[in-house]
């Protein structure tokens, strides 16, 4: 006989989890350290990628 699984509908607050916080734009941002030099300005750059959805901003230094 195999096991019978209970599947279990995901409630609201499960589904939008993280991501009406970067709707309201309140990000989680993140230092990526992979890319800290940009070649077309020539000057130090800081990524920045929000943990939650991905998106990306840069600071010139």
């Amino acid at each position: 006989m195999a096991d019978i699984l209970p599947f279990k509908k995901p409630s609201l607050k499960d589904k939008a989890r993280g991501k009406t916080m970067c709707k309201n734009n309140l990000h989680k941002w993140v230092v990526d350290k992979e890319k800290v030099f940009d070649v077309k300005q020539g000057k130090l750059v800081t990524t920045y990628i929000c943990s939650r959805c991905g998106k990306t901003r840069t600071k010139t230094h």
